[in-house]
């Protein structure tokens, strides 16, 4: 018996080295080497062709049956299935020459220094293949699929193939920041004025290097009022911290500063967000990673952030009664939902939702002006951090 636990430990040691290695690589990968992995793709499909072979394409599947949480990594992974699309198939061949001008555009992109959004790739990728009167996509989403499929096949994100998004989040706080892709221009969002600096969509080291940083912590924030309300009472000066707003739901280039953050300066994460069963998962995204984006989990998820509030027994431990909201349908549906999470099946979390679901109760960070308005900046976050009051 005890030999079988030590082969089984030995595994999961093996896992976890291999993991560990494939994250430090796809971290340190630049634009030269995701080229090149588009490359390989691109002339393997061209030695099939000149072999008289069917050309093939393989990424990975996606999809909740192809999902699932790695305890010992603490984070949502995606599984090992794979999909093959061939050209010579009737069915795969749209999706599959849609593929292939993804990669041949990103590849434009990576070897000329030039990024796009996803929008702008859509817009230029779009036209009309000859004769035929069919379009290389129908809509946008048909593009967002393929770059995606992209991202699975050489497991990077869209970032790195230099594809983004709109950008959405706030930065404050003691950080130098260097815009590598924009003449090197350095700036400290201390002095940037109370609105700090807007998180890019694209947060690779090679386009924004984190210089420096002088802090003790990184608070992030769900809602733009309490990042304001912080802001205002100068909480991060006082109390050494980098506030994060991020809006509602972390957007990726905010999810990805914050894991920046976490690994390479080893900064400890705390979450604050309402006390509902919508801010608790945006915690758990920002901690776990999500179910849609499982494959990219180890570049955006910080397993070791913690929950800082809201919580339903802060309604009790600050006299917040009267100034709760009723739950509604879709809240207690959405509390059931994050009960049956692998990753909510801890103690602590149990019993959160099992209060929220039996009070029927939700609490918004902007309760807590109740108090005061200060009370926030003053009381409530400096009390739970020096306590280490948290929800894991």
């Amino acid at each position: 018996m005890k030999k079988k636990s030590k082969e089984i430990e030995k595994h999961k040691k093996h896992d976890e080295s291999q993991s560990t290695k494939s994250m430090k690589r796809m971290e340190k990968e630049g634009p030269k080497e995701i080229a090149d992995h588009i490359k390989k793709i691109a002339m393997d499909i061209v030695n099939d062709i000149e072999a008289g072979k069917n050309p093939r394409f393989e990424t990975k599947l996606r999809g909740r049956g192809n999902v699932l949480f790695d305890e010992d990594l603490g984070i949502i992974k995606l599984g090992d299935k794979s999909s093959t699309r061939t050209f010579l198939n009737i069915a795969h061949a749209r999706k599959f020459m849609q593929t292939m001008l993804i990669m041949a555009q990103t590849h434009e992109y990576l070897t000329h220094g030039k990024t796009a959004s996803i929008r702008e790739i859509y817009y230029e990728l779009k036209h009309t293949v000859g004769k035929t009167g069919e379009n290389t996509f129908e809509d946008q989403r048909e593009s967002d699929a393929a770059i995606v499929d992209l991202e699975h096949s050489i497991d990077t994100i869209r970032e790195k193939l230099n594809v983004h998004a709109n950008p959405k989040g706030t930065l404050y706080g003691d950080i130098t920041l260097i815009d590598r892709a924009h003449h090197n221009d350095t700036f400290n969002c201390l002095k940037l004025g109370r609105g700090g600096w807007s998180i890019m969509s694209r947060m690779e080291p090679n386009e924004i290097e984190i210089k420096s940083v002088n802090a003790d912590y990184v608070l992030v924030i769900e809602t733009s009022a309490m990042y304001e309300r912080l802001v205002e009472e100068d909480f991060a000066r006082k109390n050494k911290a980098i506030l994060i707003g991020t809006g509602g739901q972390a957007a990726r280039g905010t999810r990805r500063l914050i894991h920046r953050l976490n690994v390479e300066y080893k900064l400890p994460v705390y979450v604050f967000t309402d006390g509902d069963p919508y801010g608790w998962y945006i915690y758990s995204v920002i901690k776990q990673g999500s179910m849609a984006l499982a494959a990219h989990s180890r570049l955006l998820a910080c397993p070791d952030a913690k929950y800082i509030g809201m919580t339903i027994q802060d309604i009790k431990d600050y006299k917040l009664q009267n100034v709760t909201e009723k739950m509604k349908p879709m809240d207690l549906k959405r509390a059931k939902e994050l009960m049956s999470y692998d990753w909510f099946q801890n103690k602590p979390w149990q019993e959160e939702l099992k209060m929220a679901m039996e009070q029927k109760v939700r609490i918004e960070q902007q309760a807590l002006a109740n108090r005061s308005l200060e009370f926030v900046a003053t009381e409530y976050l400096p009390t739970k951090i020096k306590n280490k009051i948290f929800l894991p």
